[in-house]
């Protein structure tokens, strides 16, 4: 059995949740989900991202059970057990099943990485580090400072 987020992985989801669930609510933008919830891209590739966000004009793919398809941004939380799965392989699986953007939070440096869907494959948009204000491409008009999240 694999074992449960560490407290700072908790903590840090929490804040993350927190400010961008207002955001989107504010500005009535989609849904925000976290962890432990399925995404199911197909038979062999389900998932279970800290956390997900799905446009308005996407809802649809939201089922009574799971979410069918891709979101358009999953954050992942970076754990001693999960850096090689979330860093190269659910990076290659969400840039496949079209996931636009993916944030890749790391709790030991203190930084977030965003990356951005172009074609088939993730391109960096940009990597925040401590004291930094984050911005995302997908949700315009957010900021984050970092000092909040960590």
């Amino acid at each position: 059995m694999t074992p449960s987020p560490i407290t700072n992985h908790q903590r840090i989801s929490r804040k993350l949740e927190f400010i961008l669930e207002k955001f989107i609510t504010e500005n009535k933008l989609g849904e925000l989900f976290d962890a432990p919830y399925d995404v199911y891209f197909d038979n062999e590739n389900v998932v279970q991202p800290d956390l997900l966000f799905i446009s308005k004009d996407r809802l649809h793919i939201i089922g009574k059970k799971n979410v069918q398809g891709a979101p358009d941004l999953v954050i992942e939380i970076i754990s001693e057990n999960s850096a090689y799965r979330d860093m190269v392989q659910k990076k290659k699986l969400y840039a496949k099943f079209g996931v636009k953007e993916y944030w890749i939070v790391i709790p030991e440096g203190e930084e977030i990485e965003i990356y951005t869907l172009k074609d088939t494959a993730y391109q960096l948009y940009k990597s925040y580090g401590k004291g930094t204000v984050l911005e995302s491409s997908l949700l315009k008009g957010l900021t984050l400072a970092l000092m909040d999240i960590f």
